[in-house]
């Protein structure tokens, strides 16, 4: 009751099943366990725990100041609410092959189906920012390799992300993740295509699963799903979505009070009591303890 029913196994086995049925895998950004359950509820087939939505809700900017502990407490609360497979960013691993081994075993023990590990250099930024650096293929193949041998789960899934095409071109975005895949890497993210004509031909000179980034205000256009199937995508994430639509609409009914002295205007926005109760379980906890729920609305 407290956390799902679906064993961290049956989550990694169902992901695997989801992407050998020729249709895109949707996964949008949930920021808590609570955005997640919704997700589920929605009717989503996984959960992305975006490292640039967690450390804006730490109030910090995705430059990679967040740890392995932080990253992997944070991304376990989130994938034990859900039956969904939870998939998160790890950025650049938390430090050098020997690290990403540990952050891959540790993400296994905390309940993840996966993770994407991307080839930018300490501070990184965010995949659509201009002037990014990078290491070298080598190095992130290395990284890559420390990270598939240290799974114990053959079904966790290991996506490695690319950001190479802002700061050295298509091509050697598409050299890179061919890298990637000889290294150990099972699907390849490529980070700030520039249009739908650079989906396609990286679709063609991949062969391998691909995952899409559907954030807003980046580099990338914002393709629908039935695009991207027809291009043949298999998975696409909407990583701050959620957070971004939380934000305004907070900021909408924070401004509605401190203009008008009630939130009486921001009342149809908002989830109502029932509707929380209902997505939190409420009266499944009532099994445990009559009296913690001994009341109507």
């Amino acid at each position: 009751m407290l956390t799902a029913k679906v064993s961290p196994a049956e989550k990694r086995q169902s992901l695997r099943k989801l992407l050998q049925e020729n249709r895109l895998v949707r996964v949008p950004g949930g920021f808590s366990p609570l955005v997640a359950m919704l997700i589920e509820q929605t009717g989503f087939e996984g959960v992305y725990v975006s490292g640039g939505a967690l450390s804006a809700n730490m109030g910090m900017p995705d430059i990679g100041l967040t740890t392995l502990p932080e990253v992997a407490g944070q991304a376990a609360m989130i994938a034990g609410a859900t039956s969904l497979p939870a998939i998160v960013d790890i950025d650049t691993g938390f430090g050098e092959p020997i690290n990403v081994a540990r952050t891959i075993q540790t993400l296994e023990q905390a309940g993840l189906a996966g993770c994407h590990l991307e080839d930018q250099s300490m501070p990184k930024r965010c995949g659509h920012l201009d002037k990014k650096q990078l290491v070298s293929p080598q190095e992130m193949a290395r990284k890559i390799k420390a990270a598939a041998d240290a799974k114990t789960d053959p079904n966790f899934l290991l996506i490695a992300r690319t950001d190479s095409r802002a700061a050295e071109g298509l091509d050697a975005a598409i050299d890179r993740a061919k890298r990637y895949l000889d290294a150990g890497a099972e699907m390849i993210f490529p980070e700030a295509l520039a249009d739908e004509a650079e989906f396609a031909v990286f679709r063609k000179a991949i062969d391998a699963p691909l995952l899409a980034n559907m954030t807003e205000f980046g580099k990338s256009p914002l393709l629908s799903v039935a695009t991207l199937e027809a291009i043949g995508y298999d998975m696409a994430i909407y990583p701050v979505t959620a957070l971004r639509l939380a934000m305004k609409a907070i900021e909408r009914g924070l401004k509605a009070i401190a203009d008008n002295g009630d939130q009486q205007e921001v009342l149809c926005d908002m989830q109502t009591r029932q509707e929380l109760y209902e997505l939190l379980r409420y009266e499944e906890y009532n099994r445990f303890d009559e009296q913690i729920f001994n009341f109507t609305l």
